[in-house]
């Protein structure tokens, strides 16, 4: 299902529903995470990469520029929806990458019905947000939280480079 090519691993949703009907008829376990990766970062990597061996295929949704200013304010993202998205689907064990537009995913987890969906360990059951948790379990999707690499955070990164500016 992997191209080598990760401008070809970014796609529009339409083109992630068909990957995910393809592998659920193959009886291939598909894996969606999602989050803004504005600066990929140690944390991540090791999560993204926990996040893929946990089924055969690997979908990460990425949160439009957009969305990005609504919820982390109006000075990120630092770089652009197609800067992230390449870098997130140049990973070899991306399969898929896809924006999405609005500051939840709640319609596309509705739509791709994940086996597993990932997420950090610094979140909980309690804190996804509710539209999302109740369409994860509307879709009979798995949960996970994977471990969290302490003090390894995009924000930690930004207090880090002003500090030393």
């Amino acid at each position: 299902m992997k191209t080598e090519d990760p401008e070809l691993r970014v796609m529009s949703l339409d083109e992630v529903a068909a990957l995910r009907e393809k592998a659920a008829a193959e009886g291939k376990r598909f894996v969606l995470t999602n989050g803004c990766f504005d600066l990929l970062h140690r944390g991540h990597l090791s999560y993204l990469q926990q996040s893929a061996n946990l089924g055969d295929v690997f979908c990460i949704a990425v949160n439009s520029d957009e969305s990005v200013r609504e919820l982390k304010g109006q000075d990120r993202p630092i770089n652009n929806e197609d800067d992230r998205a390449f870098a997130l689907a140049s990973m070899r064990c991306v399969d898929a990458v896809f924006v999405f537009q609005g500051p939840r995913l709640a319609g596309e987890i509705s739509r791709l019905k994940p086996d597993i969906y990932t997420k950090a360990g610094d979140y909980t059951i309690e804190s996804l947000e509710p539209t999302e948790k109740a369409a994860l379990l509307d879709s009979g999707t798995d949960i996970r939280f994977l471990s969290f690499v302490v003090g390894r955070s995009t924000t930690s990164l930004i207090e880090r480079m002003r500090s030393d500016s």
